[in-house]
Parts: structure tokens; C-alpha cells; sequence
């Protein structure tokens, strides 16, 4: 699930997008305004921000180029003013994109999930902070290390590419062992527990995601349970 950071001086349009995202799988997160929206950068990580241009604190020129003064996260500017040298200038502040007020629905949903694409690597896969990177061997959360022994970070891996699909003990073995291993189930059992623990112990859900299937094996969930 992609986290989303709504950022608009007025309540009905913070609620009106979050509806519209929510069922297509995005947590949204919402900011009254710059200052605020400032405040909860310092505290979590977004996968991209959809920010509003008229503000009266700070208008969104402005905070698009605080924002870029510290992270590179995907912004798509939302407003009622379509002048061709508004677009310009947001564009030239470090913003990705640029959709005018009021939007078609599905049109910024594509815009999104485009940004979204050209971001995260092929070999790297992302939830809610969580992001496994194949080509550095690293699992990691809001960008904190979580150390796992090589099987760990295979199983973890694997399981999140294959989203939603049970894998019995029997499987896994096979998949990170190899065929002729004399691997037994209570060492996927084992593994299991631990990578659990390392990852609950950094503050990831894990609990909501990696999924224990009685008496078949287990799953990692797309969608928090």
C-alpha cells in the first residue's frame, strides 16, 4: 500500500481525495496547510505528495521548494489555476507533475500511479516503508537497515513478489534451498519467527502482512489484514 500526503488548506477537498484514493489501495495521510504538512514529513515517509498550490500560510510554490530542499519524494501539484507560467514555475520548483482543479478522477489516478512506476526500482518492492532491494541485499524501514541472514531476506523477498499466494513449507524449501536440500518444515517454521521478530522490532506491521496459513504455509498479504 502506497502512502500518500494530501496537502490543501480546505478540509472538503483533503476528504474528497481521500475517499476517492482509499479504495485503490493508498493510505492517505492529510495536512491542513504547509506548516503542518512540514510536521509530518519530519515524522514518517511518503511514497508521494499531492499538494495544492492556493494556501494562505504558505502557498504550494513555496513548500514544494522546502520539500526538495530535503527529500526527493514524487509531487504532483493540484490547483484551479491552469496559466501555462504556473505550470512552468512549479515544474521548475522540483515538482513532477501538475493537475488542474477540478480533476477527472481517473486522470490523476494515472498520474500517480505513473510517477509511482518511474520511481521504484524493478528489483525493489515497497510497502508502507518497507522496502526490500534485491540488487543491495537489503531490507529496509523508513530507510533503517533490518539485518536478516541471506535465507531470511530470500523468503521475505519472495514472498512479497508473490503477493497474496500461499506457499506451503514444502515450496518454500525448494524456492530458497534448492530441490535436493534435506531441509525440514520446522526450519521454514524457525525462519519465519525470526524474521517476524527483527522486523517487528523495527516497527513495521509485520504482523498485518506476513501471514501464518494453518495447516498450509504462509503469505504475505497486499492489503493490511
Amino acid at each position: 500500500m502506497q502512502k500518500v500526503l494530501l496537502v490543501d488548506d480546505e478540509k472538503r477537498m483533503l476528504d474528497l481525495v481521500a475517499l476517492y484514493l482509499r479504495p485503490h489501495r493508498y493510505l492517505c495521510k492529510k495536512a491542513m496547510g504547509a506548516y503542518e504538512a512540514l510536521a509530518r514529513l519530519e515524522e514518517e515517509q511518503f511514497d508521494i505528495i499531492l499538494l495544492d498550490i492556493m494556501m494562505p500560510d504558505m502557498d504550494g510554490w513555496d513548500l514544494c521548494r522546502e520539500i526538495r530542499k530535503f527529500s526527493d519524494v514524487p509531487i504532483i501539484m493540484l490547483t484551479a489555476r491552469e496559466q501555462q507560467e504556473d505550470i512552468i514555475k512549479g515544474l521548475n520548483l522540483g515538482a513532477d507533475d501538475y493537475i488542474t482543479k477540478p480533476f477527472n478522477e481517473e486522470e490523476l489516478l494515472a498520474r500517480m500511479k505513473a510517477l509511482l512506476r518511474r520511481r521504484t526500482p524493478k528489483n525493489t518492492i515497497e510497502v508502507e516503508g518497507l522496502s526490500w532491494d534485491e540488487d543491495r541485499f537489503e531490507l529496509t524501514y523508513d530507510k533503517h537497515s533490518i539485518r536478516l541472514t541471506p535465507k531470511e531476506f530470500l523468503m521475505v523477498g519472495h514472498l512479497m513478489k508473490n503477493a497474496d499466494k500461499v506457499f506451503t513449507r514444502e515450496q518454500l524449501i525448494q524456492l530458497i534451498w534448492g530441490f535436493d536440500s534435506e531441509t525440514e518444515g520446522r526450519t521454514i517454521d524457525s525462519h519465519v519467527r525470526n524474521v517476524r521478530e527483527k522486523i517487528r522490532q523495527s516497527g513495521f506491521p509485520i504482523d498485518n502482512y506476513f501471514i501464518t496459513v494453518w495447516g498450509i504455509g504462509y503469505k504475505w498479504v497486499s492489503e493490511r489484514e
